[in-house]
């Protein structure tokens, strides 16, 4: 992913943890559909489930996926009602389980049960190599160091899973669950991550809740994901601006292409920390895409946290490559083991600014969501 990954260590260089623009095409189906009705088709081979509404189309990776192993399958999620598609590297991307601190002291402890290596998750404050601590700045700043908890790098390194599907009348879920394999020194492994997707009929959004079961203590224990996703681009050529309704007041911030067009670290511009910001109303992320080819405007791509008190960290940054990561770190807050904490997302497309407000409004100050067969609900 375009995180810590790319730190791969010298000795432990095997990864622990380790553009897509507008197309007509429709994302490869996974097989002859397995369920239908008037509005949803459900498509499922032993590589991926495929997700067809009367609004929207999605592809969950169970194995072999196209880049990242966690939520929405990269370029697989169109809005049928434009013909655009998310241009980054998939949507509600999951990563490790992390807490503030560095893991320098305990470097050289770090290892892997089934001898694949770890990736260590450092800030290199001894780095020597100009040009692997100059990533390091650019990835992660200087101003806030974190560590991990548990991996792998979910995204990155998750085997296969086997999601399940649930249909209702008006909506289709997919619940996929995994437990962490491995653990920094002094912790163990087995916290268990689920993620449940309800795609309701008639809406060109879905709803996501992300969940850690732990097994572990923390003090700030927190979950990295991508909300809603990074953006893939050649100087503003797959998106014309990006929202933040947290930053510069009520209003939040309209941001051009031309603030992306150089790298920037997390922590020089467009960061919100909880301990340095204020809670906001409402916690939305957003980019308003533009076919590459015409220079024509399409629709917002947004993720709303239904309950901004959840959100630790978000950064909107310019990495090396052509990349704008919108990282977003929920929870950290004191845990115990056997605890649980969660965040609920809803992630789509939106004609405007204020349509995105609007549906907010709706489904603000949750954090779970629970499924049956009977019907999708919110729980707080």
């Amino acid at each position: 992913m375009h995180r810590a990954w790319a730190f791969r260590v010298g000795v432990m260089g095997l990864v622990w943890g380790a553009v897509v623009g507008q197309t007509a095409r429709s994302a490869e189906p996974a097989a002859p559909p397995a369920a239908s009705d008037s509005w949803a088709v459900v498509s499922e081979d032993d590589r991926a489930i495929k997700i067809e509404t009367d609004r929207l189309e999605a592809v969950i990776p169970k194995k072999n996926p196209k880049h990242w192993m966690t939520g929405i399958e990269k370029g697989s999620f169109l809005d049928k009602a434009t013909g655009f598609r998310e241009v980054g590297d998939g949507l509600m991307v999951v990563d490790w389980l992390m807490e503030p601190g560095s893991d320098q002291e305990y470097a050289d402890q770090l290892s892997a049960p089934n001898g694949e290596g770890i990736v260590r998750y450092t800030w290199y404050e001894n780095e020597t190599d100009p040009n692997r601590r100059h990533y390091a700045l650019m990835a992660h700043g200087s101003s806030h160091r974190k560590r991990i908890i548990e991996g792998p790098q979910l995204c990155h390194r998750m085997k296969p899973v086997q999601p399940e599907v649930i249909r209702g009348k008006d909506f289709v879920a997919v619940r996929t669950t995994y437990r962490f394999e491995y653990a920094a020194p002094g912790r163990k492994p087995g916290s268990r991550w689920t993620q449940l997707l309800v795609f309701p009929k008639g809406e060109r959004f879905f709803l996501l809740m992300d969940q850690i079961d732990s097994v572990n203590d923390s003090p700030e224990m927190f979950l990295r994901n991508d909300t809603p996703g990074c953006i893939r681009h050649n100087r503003g050529d797959t998106f014309s601006e990006v929202y933040l309704s947290y930053l510069s007041g009520p209003k939040g911030v309209r941001i051009p292409t031309s603030e992306f067009f150089e790298p920037f670290p997390p922590d020089r511009k467009f960061n919100y920390r909880r301990d340095t910001h204020r809670v906001p109303e409402h916690f939305i992320r957003a980019y308003r895409l533009r076919d590459p080819k015409t220079g024509q405007d399409g629709p917002w791509l947004a993720g709303l946290t239904l309950e901004p008190s959840v959100v630790y960290e978000a950064w909107c940054s310019q990495r090396p490559g052509g990349i704008i990561v919108m990282i977003e770190e929920v929870h950290g807050k004191p845990v115990k083991a056997g605890e649980t904490f969660r965040a609920a997302h809803l992630v789509g497309y939106f004609d405007s600014i204020p349509e995105m407000h609007q549906v907010y409004e709706r489904y603000k100050g949750h954090t779970g969501l629970e499924v049956d067969k009977t019907a999708w609900r919110l729980v707080k």
